[in-house]
């Protein structure tokens, strides 16, 4: 028995909590209720919600804007306002 969890276990009471039992009490009969170990599982899903929420809200966005500037460009090319022209370069002379 290394750990202090260990020794509650086999049914050893600390010293400190030895003196503040009353006196005439029946150490058999004595329970001690440990808090239990803390959960992290809660906390590490909300920040994987989280992050994944912040991934998909961002991809929405960066495609929303793509489909808006290409509407824009459509729109601007189709009343002659913008002209958007692909040369390809040959490479044989």
């Amino acid at each position: 028995m290394q750990l202090p969890e260990d020794q509650i276990r086999a049914g050893h009471i600390p010293a400190d909590l030895y003196r503040r039992i009353p006196a005439g009490t029946d150490v058999r009969k004595v329970v001690i209720v440990q808090e239990a170990p803390r959960s992290y599982k809660g906390p590490i899903v909300l920040t994987a919600l989280i992050i994944t929420g912040s991934v998909a809200v961002l991809l929405v966005l960066a495609f929303v804007v793509q489909v808006i500037a290409g509407a824009a460009v459509a729109v601007l090319s189709a009343t002659g306002g913008l002209s958007y022209t692909i040369n390809r370069a040959s490479k044989h002379k």
